[in-house]
């Protein structure tokens, strides 16, 4: 069996990154309707950088004369049981796109494909940020023990995950939103 390409590896990504968006939206919608737009806010800002982080892949592909393929949508989960409930699954998903990255890295690196591996580094700093973001999160929620009003102040202090546009972000095909 032929070894995948970087192209069908990344193609896949593209959609482990939109999956991450939809599952963020239903994150935010779950804090909406609980009456939390702080955490429904972070979680919302959270689906636009997960779309844009596609886009980014989906021009890399376009700039490298590859396929793209867009995945299908699915339907996301919107109602957990506890508050923590959501800030857990984005925790795992961070951890699990973190190696979803390194393995990406790992295979422009043993194919001698340079310039994926160069586009890649962004991504790989980038996650460090974003599980980083998320840890932080949960060890609010957990030591709140319950009172979600300290975690909304605490996200109206700190804008964590709200670091603005990165200058140095490589292109999102459309422009990043």
């Amino acid at each position: 069996m032929a070894a995948k390409s970087f192209a069908d590896a990344l193609n896949e990504q593209v959609s482990n990154e939109f999956a991450a968006s939809q599952q963020y939206i239903g994150a935010a919608v779950y804090y909406d309707s609980e009456t939390l737009p702080r955490l429904a806010a972070f979680f919302y800002r959270q689906a636009v950088e997960e779309r844009n982080h596609a886009m980014i892949m989906v021009q890399y592909l376009l700039d490298t004369d590859e396929k793209v393929r867009i995945p299908d949508i699915k339907s996301q989960q919107t109602t957990y049981d506890e508050v923590s409930g959501p800030i857990k699954m984005a925790l795992e998903q961070e951890r699990r796109v973190t190696d979803e990255i390194n393995a990406l890295f790992k295979l422009a690196r043993e194919s001698g494909d340079y310039k994926a591996e160069e586009f890649l580094m962004w991504f790989v700093k980038e996650q460090v940020e974003e599980v980083r973001s998320m840890n932080d999160l949960l060890n609010v929620c957990e030591q709140a023990s319950g009172n979600v009003l300290l975690i909304e102040d605490f996200l109206t202090r700190e804008n964590i995950g709200d670091e603005g546009v990165d200058p140095g972000a490589p292109p999102a095909a459309g422009g990043a939103l």
